[in-house]
């Protein structure tokens, strides 16, 4: 069949998004596969299929380079919500979309008719050890010691729908993050892998951050892992509550606000190409 898609990305954490209002996807694991691979295929980070839903504006899921299907992805669904107003799927400036994670609220900016970025509601984050899973006793996990192929690092673990580790260190550039992101993914301590974000604090507004992702590696900008970064900086005692935090990725930025009920992400989305493919 011909399948027709559309490239699209936040902050370089590029997606391959197919219309499923439209097609039928029965594999979507080895189409995540073959679509993302980027000699052979379209080229990106996974693929995302975005389908109706009966419980908000249209449903989102996404699959990993590996095949593997993700809960939530916080630059993939601001993309989503622009491919439904672009494409007059809707025409509300508020919608809501349906998540393995749960149904979350987005609120669009319109320049010219198009959407220029958005701002989700992400939820509560989630600190108890047994939900993200990692297996640590104690209420929340704040700058916990851990070694890992030998090393010692301080670990603070919140899940935003995936698991997350955060790592503070004062060098993000140098880090050879190929070797050290597997270790941490596969660790014994995390059940169900685990997404790591290796942070420096520049001041308490600002964070830099790369990101290693449970089935992807390193991409350009992680939505939930900027949220997990700011709820980790602010356990820490770096950021306060309640104020923007900029969090400065390879591939842009995404300002977040952890508030006492839920977190706030801001950030850009943008369409690349379209482009048909035969599978």
């Amino acid at each position: 069949m011909k399948l027709t898609f559309t490239k699209m990305h936040g902050c370089g954490n590029d997606y391959v998004y197919v219309n499923c209002f439209v097609y039928q996807i029965d594999d979507p694991e080895s189409l995540a596969i073959r679509l993302s691979d980027r000699h052979f295929g379209v080229g990106g980070d996974g693929l995302v299929l975005i389908c109706k839903s009966e419980a908000a504006d249209a449903r989102m899921r996404m699959f990993n380079l590996d095949g593997s299907e993700g809960n939530m992805c916080g630059n993939a669904i601001r993309c989503v919500a622009k491919y439904l107003y672009d494409n007059k799927m809707v025409t509300k400036d508020v919608i809501t979309i349906e998540t393995r994670s749960g149904v979350k609220t987005l609120r669009l900016s319109v320049e010219n008719g198009l959407v220029a970025s958005v701002r989700v509601d992400m939820g509560a984050p989630v600190l108890r050890p047994e939900n993200i899973p990692v297996k640590l006793p104690g209420d929340k996990i704040v700058a916990a010691p851990v070694t890992v192929a030998g090393k010692d690092y301080q670990i603070t673990c919140v899940s935003m729908g995936n698991p997350h580790a955060v790592v503070f260190c004062n060098d993000v550039a140098g880090l050879n993050l190929c070797e050290i992101g597997p270790l941490f993914e596969h660790h014994k301590l995390f059940p169900e892998r685990v997404n790591t974000e290796f942070v420096k604090v520049l001041d308490k507004n600002t964070l830099e951050m790369r990101v290693w992702e449970r089935g992807s590696g390193e991409t350009l900008a992680c939505g939930t892992g900027a949220c997990a970064t700011v709820v980790a900086a602010t356990l820490n005692g770096f950021c306060k509550r309640g104020e923007d935090v900029r969090v400065k990725l390879i591939g842009g930025e995404l300002v977040i606000r952890y508030t006492d009920e839920t977190v706030f992400m801001t950030g850009p989305c943008e369409s690349v190409f379209e482009g048909t493919i035969t599978v």
